[in-house]
């Protein structure tokens, strides 16, 4: 009984939107043609003047509020490209700590040189972004999870994330102590 209920509450709110759709009047011949009138009052508003067009034609655009584009956040216009990590024997992880946006698109490359095998972990980090991918050697890797990532040659991995739980976390070659041989990200 309760799977039936449920069942019926549910398809009940995927039809309100529909019925509420379909009750809207359509729009009458003369208020395209009043369009024209109104169009310079959108333009004055209007940023890049898309949408007068647009109400011409009986579409609805959110114009300024989610300018993506077609490709959603994850266009290239909308990624930052992070200085590199470097993974070498007796050097600094990173130059400086990372201060991301929650909602930022990233990119990031880790470099290593191959002096020794490192690795690179950071379980915290990983679960509070999203990966899009993991580039290496022109193989993209899309995970549904990371904890870590090991060099054993000379090499380069690119990961591109979207920053999600802001905090601070770190990526850090496991069994080093100290403050060099980590990365701090600053998710804001």
């Amino acid at each position: 009984m309760t799977r039936l209920l449920t069942i019926l509450l549910l398809s009940l709110g995927l039809a309100a939107p529909v019925a509420a759709q379909e009750q809207k009047p359509a729009p009458k011949p003369e208020a395209a043609a009043g369009a024209e009138t109104t169009a310079p009052a959108a333009e004055e508003d209007d940023d890049d003047g898309d949408e007068a067009g647009a109400a011409e034609e009986g579409t609805h655009e959110a114009g300024a509020k989610f300018d993506y584009g077609f490709s959603g956040m994850l266009a290239r216009d909308n990624r930052m490209q992070l200085a590199p990590l470097t993974l070498a024997s007796g050097k600094p992880v990173a130059s400086a700590e990372y201060k991301l946006k929650s909602g930022g698109f990233y990119r990031i490359d880790i470099n290593a040189d191959g002096s020794q095998e490192l690795a690179l972990s950071g379980g915290d980090f990983f679960r509070a972004v999203w990966i899009n991918e993991i580039v290496i050697n022109d193989i993209e890797i899309r995970p549904m999870g990371v904890h870590s990532l090991e060099f054993d040659d000379a090499g380069t991995a690119t990961i591109s994330f979207v920053a999600i739980v802001p905090g601070r976390y770190t990526l850090s070659i496991p069994g080093s102590h100290g403050e060099t041989q980590q990365a701090v990200f600053n998710i804001q």
